[in-house]
């Protein structure tokens, strides 16, 4: 099953929120770039098992959460982030209140790798039948903004990110996946 080309997803890349801790005054799909750019080392040790987990997903897009969830783990505490809410290198939401999920794997495994992509896929889904007038791209950008802040936060694709964590998060996400797919060998 294909999910859309990420490298033909349109995006406008980070919002100066989003980009402020590394890019003061910089915004936008060079700021989104420079980030990935940062995490690439970091990435390295991960490379492997994304490739193997990216069946259905391209391994850039897995990647490109993992920078923007957790900075490839810097931004974690024990595997932890977002105040304790969230586990994992791609930050699977284990709140009653948010996804609920239980946390399958340590941190940085492989399975935890597997079980964010399954959660990804499931927004894919979700947006596909909800919109099923959008091209795969469009899809998958509402999947991806879907998997920050669920589906039913998802009204139209014009505004995708309007309920996002800094307004900007499926943009931010395709903009790092197309920088890693063109330099980080995903």
């Amino acid at each position: 099953m294909s999910y859309g080309n990420i490298m033909r997803v349109q995006t406008t890349g980070a919002s100066s929120q989003t980009a402020r801790h590394d890019n003061p005054g910089s915004t936008g799909v060079n700021a989104s770039h420079a980030m990935a750019q940062t995490d690439l080392g970091r990435m390295e040790k991960y490379r492997s098992m994304i490739n193997r987990v990216g069946g259905k997903i391209d391994p850039a897009l897995i990647a490109a959460i993992i920078s923007r969830e957790s900075r490839a783990g810097k931004a974690l505490d024990g595997g932890w982030g977002d105040h304790g809410k969230a586990w994992g290198l791609m930050q699977v939401d284990v709140t009653p209140n948010g996804g609920n999920h239980a946390r399958r794997g340590g941190w940085d495994s492989e399975e935890h790798l597997c079980q964010g992509t399954e959660i990804l896929v499931y927004f894919i889904e979700r947006i596909r039948d909800k919109f099923p007038s959008w091209s795969a791209e469009e899809q998958l950008k509402g999947g991806i903004a879907a998997y920050n802040m669920g589906d039913g936060n998802v009204h139209s694709y014009g505004r995708v990110d309007e309920n996002t964590t800094g307004r900007d998060y499926s943009n931010d996400v395709v903009a790092r996946a197309q920088w890693y797919k063109n330099n980080g060998r995903f």
